[in-house]
């Protein structure tokens, strides 16, 4: 049950992340419909760039997707049946986690699904121009999760970030 709930946790966050890119992806495809011009190419680029680097490198890579690492490794000490069942919300900092991590992961979720009711009152091409933005991003998300899980697994190296667990 173990080593179902860290395999479990990490896949599960990384379905999660996918399905968001998913669900996202028509509305950037939907920009080849649209005539753009020079400032709808320059938001475009400067939003993919500012995304890849806040969201992409320093939200995910430095800090979240070690820490879902380290939190499904936190795992796989545990005996709690119910724990590597919801792994995936325990990745993620909602459950068995420090009050402080758990205040943080609910604050960036509600600021995050805001942003998106906020986002998906615009019109073509500003919401797909903001939703590239945001795919370019989520996918080095997925990607760097894929990088700390294999350089754990496979070459032995466990990220350096605090669980938080309680």
């Amino acid at each position: 049950m173990r080593t179902f709930g860290y395999y479990w946790g990490i896949t599960g966050v990384i379905l999660l992340l996918s399905a968001a890119v998913y669900r996202l992806a028509p509305r950037v495809l939907e920009l080849r419909e649209h005539e753009l011009g020079a400032w709808h190419w320059l938001a475009l680029v400067a939003f993919v760039v500012f995304m890849l680097y806040s969201e992409g490198y320093k939200g995910f890579h430095l800090n979240f997707s070690p820490r879902v690492v380290v939190r499904a490794a936190g795992l796989q000490q545990s005996n709690q049946l119910l724990l590597h069942v919801l792994a995936p919300l325990v990745c993620m900092g909602y459950l068995h986690a420090t009050r402080k991590r758990r205040i943080i992961s609910i604050v960036l979720t509600t600021a995050i699904v805001l942003l998106v009711l906020g986002v998906s009152q615009l019109a073509q091409p500003w919401r797909g121009i903001i939703d590239a933005g945001v795919v370019f991003g989520l996918a080095v998300g997925i990607g760097s999760i894929i990088w700390h899980w294999l350089c754990r697994d496979l070459r032995g190296i466990t990220p350096t970030i605090a669980a938080d667990l309680p």
